[in-house]
């Protein structure tokens, strides 16, 4: 029976074909493997995972390893993107289990779905330390028949261990020292020579390079703006960052950013987008321009959906091989621009005889500062003939909401009104399709709602691009549907016994084993730091009642992550950076007037995390224009920190000056 076949996640529709009887996720599968009396084989994973699709292809295609699985096993699917929930309660046992973690995720559950034994990927046949995928299917159901009680015990004190170690963080404020602190254990972790913390593999740290770039802003640390810029600069020039079409793959294989894992994602894409262009903005990095203009083509070009939303990513792989439509030999330059262009370019992408990549082909780094835009062109119309990799293109509520924060914001500052109105196409298409009898829907795809309940990532991120969107377009609509989503997330989210701590699944969600609870940053924010963030902004343009209630839960939220953020900056960047706000004020600038320069500057003087409105005064529902009015009949911007407000001003200088 295909009951995968009705899905919305294009991951699921991949395995529909499978002779593995899959199941989706829901009380019909539990109640199978209680019915039954088997074990429950859940397998998670998303559209754009290398190795997911290798494990398919290896073991779920295999008529004879199904036919074991089906024999022994209620088989469940999941999608990570989808069901973040789900994916977050098994990772925490897998990695309490094996010490780490990762997609394809294996997990065997007890019928009601506590986990017993976990892993990643499993191959088909035996290697070193690893059995193969068929010997632990034999192994897992011949413990279930001998010795269930043994497992069922195992089960009940995997998930009490889980609870103890995520429970609520004890209190601790994030303040100047702390932040200072910050800095300073960053600048340990970092790459001196490649850019980037840490070892081989490496991962764009957006939302740490965005902190670093507002604890610059605010008190002028020359060692913050080197490793926020030093890692730009570097991820920028390497294989990283598609010189050609625009845009990051995931992560890079190797610690000099050569080689990257080609697989696009949404979030990386959006959060770097914002970060380059907040750079730019602040140094008038060439660099920074340059990455924020391609990134944002590349969302329209490759991410946009036909209803105005983001797809969710680029596979890896095209046509089951990694790298099939980026990578170039001196040949095909030569081919393509003919001998002294290709020489060219085989000098400017770095593309050698021996190859960086496999088997003689190399990706494309930028290691001079030559205009190539012709070459560029030319190589992506070729490229465009190759095979392409495929697209997950379901609409995930959260990685859209960052994506219209970052194009608003950075359609003002590098005054892009197109961006401005492909944020309002993505933020119509949320308010239509996802937004269901009030509450938010986590997933649609071709206009179509899925049924996942929105998680707290979800209401935080959308509410933040809502907030983003009336500043961009101040228009009142987007404060009040943003406010509305942040009164949800603080009804249905906020624990009810420890201020200022968070669930990621809502009270009247689906009970899992776990109502999952993560407080740290790891691609994208995490969903309680997202919301501090969120609330934040909406406590400086919002009126006055609310205001304080919203600037004291983000405050309270903030002190909850106080002492994880000291031990572990590199996986708290968006809570520094909402901390980092915090200081500033953060600074509001509230524009009266038409006038395009004054907005513009105040968009590029602000601080990161600071306000800017523009519109006529007292316009109705939109408290921050209330009782500023024109100077002399002239536009006047109005400049506030905290509760302390400067005079106003008429000029670009004058503002520029206040900033």
């Amino acid at each position: 029976m295909n009951r995968l076949a009705s899905a919305t996640s294009p991951y699921l529709l991949q395995h529909a074909e499978n002779p593995v009887e899959w199941w989706q996720w829901g009380a019909d599968a539990l109640a199978e493997a209680r019915r039954r009396n088997v074990p429950i084989l859940l397998s998670v994973g998303y559209a754009a995972c290398h190795w997911c699709h290798v494990m398919a292809h290896e073991s779920f295609e295999d008529a004879e390893t199904a036919a074991v699985m089906n024999a022994n096993f209620v088989n469940i699917k999941v999608d990570r993107e989808e069901r973040p929930d789900i994916d977050a309660v098994y990772m925490a046992a897998t990695q309490a289990m094996t010490g780490q973690g990762g997609w394809p995720m294996t997990c065997f559950l007890t019928p009601d779905g506590e986990p017993f034994h976990c892993g990643t990927y499993y191959p088909p046949t035996p290697r070193p330390g690893m059995p193969s995928f068929r010997q632990l299917l034999g192994a897992v159901s011949e413990a279930w028949r001998e010795r269930p009680d043994e497992l069922l015990e195992g089960a009940k004190q995997i998930v009490a261990h889980i609870a103890e170690r995520t429970g609520p963080l004890q209190e601790s404020i994030v303040d100047e020292a702390v932040l200072a602190a910050a800095v300073e254990k960053l600048q340990g972790d970092a790459d001196p020579v490649n850019g980037g913390f840490g070892r081989a593999p490496k991962f764009p740290p957006s939302m740490v390079l965005e902190f670093l770039l507002r604890h610059y802003e605010r008190t002028g640390s020359e060692a913050a703006l080197f490793l926020a810029d030093s890692t730009a600069e570097a991820m920028a020039r390497g294989g990283l960052y598609d010189q050609l079409a625009g845009g990051f793959a995931r992560y890079s294989v190797d610690a000099e950013w050569i080689v990257p894992h080609f697989e696009k994602m949404l979030y990386d894409n959006a959060l770097l987008l914002r970060f380059y262009a907040h750079l730019a903005r602040r140094t008038g990095s060439r660099t920074g321009s340059r990455v924020a203009t391609g990134t944002a083509e590349f969302l329209a070009a490759e991410l946009r959906t036909p209803q105005g939303g983001f797809a969710s990513s680029l596979d890896a792989d095209t046509e089951g091989v990694e790298g099939l439509t980026y990578v170039w030999t001196p040949a095909q330059l030569r081919e393509v621009l003919g001998d002294e262009d290709g020489k060219v370019a085989a000098d400017l992408f770095g593309v050698t005889p021996e190859g960086t990549f496999e088997d003689g082909a190399s990706t494309l780094r930028l290691l001079a500062d030559t205009p190539f835009e012709d070459i560029r062109y030319t190589l992506l119309d070729e490229r465009a003939k190759r095979p392409q990799p495929g697209r997950d293109d379901k609409v995930i509520a959260s990685w859209n909401g960052l994506a219209i924060t970052a194009l608003a914001e950075a359609g003002v500052a590098l005054d892009r009104p197109q961006w401005i109105q492909q944020a309002v196409d993505a933020a119509e298409l949320l308010l239509r399709v996802h937004v269901v009898d009030g509450r938010l829907r986590r997933s649609s795809r071709d206009g179509v709602v899925g049924e996942s309940a929105g998680v707290l990532e979800d209401y935080a991120c959308v509410a933040d691009g809502f907030l983003a969107l009336h500043q961009a377009t101040g228009e009142a609509k987007w404060l009040t549907e943003a406010t509305r989503l942040l009164d949800l997330a603080l009804t249905h989210f906020a624990s009810p016994d420890v201020p200022g701590a968070y669930f990621d699944t809502a009270d009247d969600a689906e009970t899992l084993v776990q109502r999952p609870a993560d407080p740290g940053d790891n691609a994208s924010p995490a969903g309680a730091s997202a919301l501090a963030g969120a609330l934040l902004t909406a406590s400086a343009l919002a009126g006055h009642e609310s205001a304080s209630r919203y600037r004291e839960a983000a405050e309270q939220a903030v002190r909850r992550v106080g002492v994880l953020a000291g031990r572990a900056p590199r996986f708290t960047g968006h809570w520094l950076s909402v901390a980092e706000a915090m200081q500033a004020g953060p600074v509001q600038v509230a524009v009266v007037g038409a006038d395009p320069a004054l907005r513009l500057a105040a968009a590029r003087g602000v601080h990161g995390g600071g306000i800017v409105l523009a519109g006529a005064p007292d316009t109705p529902g939109v408290p921050l224009l209330a009782d500023r009015p024109l100077v002399e009949g002239a536009a006047a911007a109005y400049v506030c920190r905290g509760y302390v407000c400067d005079r106003p001003v008429t000029t670009p200088e004058a503002l520029a000056a206040q900033l």
